[in-house]
């Protein structure tokens, strides 16, 4: 049910940056979530969908970027993408790791049409 709050987030981040862009429509929304947030992208489109109604985002299309998960060891320094909840390092067998990777959650870019101009405009960061 996490993914309610985080898709409002998105939805209030996204529905700014287009009124500071004066854009009458959001068509698309580029986002990058990491494998360990826990997020799953099925629920935020299915939230994004009924909380986008009614709204310049309404029938926009979310795009997903996926980053696998990425540790490192600390005792040698290898890093390696987890396999199962068992992180081990696969060359020493240490169990003291630290992610480096996998917990992104951000609005890489909106595509958005302004002043009647049927060609989006594209806008990065968030």
């Amino acid at each position: 049910m996490h993914e309610l709050s985080i898709t409002q987030s998105i939805l209030d981040i996204s529905l700014d940056k287009a009124k500071a862009a004066q854009a009458y429509k959001i068509n698309k929304i580029s986002l990058v979530i990491g494998e360990l947030t826990g997020f799953v992208s099925e629920c935020v489109q299915f939230y994004f969908d009924f909380l986008s109604k009614d709204s310049i985002a309404d029938g926009a299309t979310l795009n997903f970027k996926l980053v696998a998960g990425e540790l490192r060891c600390r005792k040698c320094s290898t890093t390696f993408n987890p396999k199962d909840i068992m992180w081990v390092c696969p060359i020493c067998q240490s169990r003291s790791v630290e992610v480096i990777g996998g917990r992104e959650l951000y609005i890489e870019s909106i595509e958005v049409e302004t002043n009647g101009d049927k060609s989006p405009t594209k806008y990065s960061g968030s």
